[in-house]
């Protein structure tokens, strides 16, 4: 791969579903990834899958004090990434919005919300002193839409598309942010609502075919507009 096509990638959640499709993807393309994800074990499986020069470090991107740590450690040694993707995210288990545990409700929305703004914090000045980057945060189908008994992740991900269209009318000429729908995909999260009917969906492997080279694809030119993974 030619040098000025090599990017650096950062990858929030990056150790299952769509954030390890998405790694994956873009590693075996010749890019460098940089990602995080909560369990510890399943980032040293990462490390011994990926090797180097990929870095994976477990990170709680709801901790702000982790994130900071975590994002001074790889801009120090790699410099400001080409393309951020925020994807870590929960949803709660299939409640009406009452039954939904306070407990439960806060953690979803300390990752979900508040754990993209951390990221953000930390990474976005880099990439606006370098003048170039695209920070993608991942909504959701229910990010434009809603369902019954999953009211907090609607919530969630409804801000996240607010959240990422007011970025963009921050951002310095040079940097787009898009917030991304990436369709309806066979993950444990998608099972955890659909059940067994999440099967009859592409499964993350087969998604990150389509996926991975439209992301690499963005730029300026899609600031600020909602977008959706082709094909879903």
């Amino acid at each position: 791969m030619a040098e000025s096509s090599h990017k650096r990638i950062v990858i929030t959640g990056a150790t299952r579903g769509l954030g390890r499709a998405l790694a994956e993807g873009f590693a075996r393309l010749g890019h460098t990834v940089i990602g995080c994800g909560r369990d510890a074990g399943a980032i040293e499986v990462l490390r011994a899958a990926l090797g180097a020069p990929h870095d994976f470090e477990a990170v709680d991107v709801a901790r702000e004090d982790r994130v900071k740590a975590w994002a001074g450690r790889f801009l120090s040694a790699s410099g400001a990434p080409d393309l951020l993707i925020n994807n870590a995210a929960l949803i709660n288990r299939n409640a009406p919005t009452w039954q939904v545990p306070a407990e439960e409700f806060d953690r979803l929305i300390d990752v979900n919300i508040k754990g993209v703004a951390n990221v953000l914090r930390h990474v976005v000045p880099a990439m606006i002193a370098r003048e170039s980057g695209v920070i993608v945060n991942l909504s959701s189908y229910w990010g434009r839409s809603v369902s019954p008994e999953v009211a907090p992740y609607c919530a969630s991900k409804w801000a996240i598309e607010g959240l990422t269209r007011a970025l963009a009318q921050e951002l310095p000429k040079g940097l787009a942010a898009v917030p991304l729908n990436p369709g309806i995909i066979d993950t444990a999260m998608l099972r955890s609502t659909f059940g067994e009917k999440a099967g009859h969906y592409l499964s993350p492997s087969e998604w990150a075919e389509s996926a991975v080279p439209f992301l690499l694809g963005l730029g300026r030119k899609d600031n600020g507009k909602p977008l959706t993974v082709p094909g879903q």
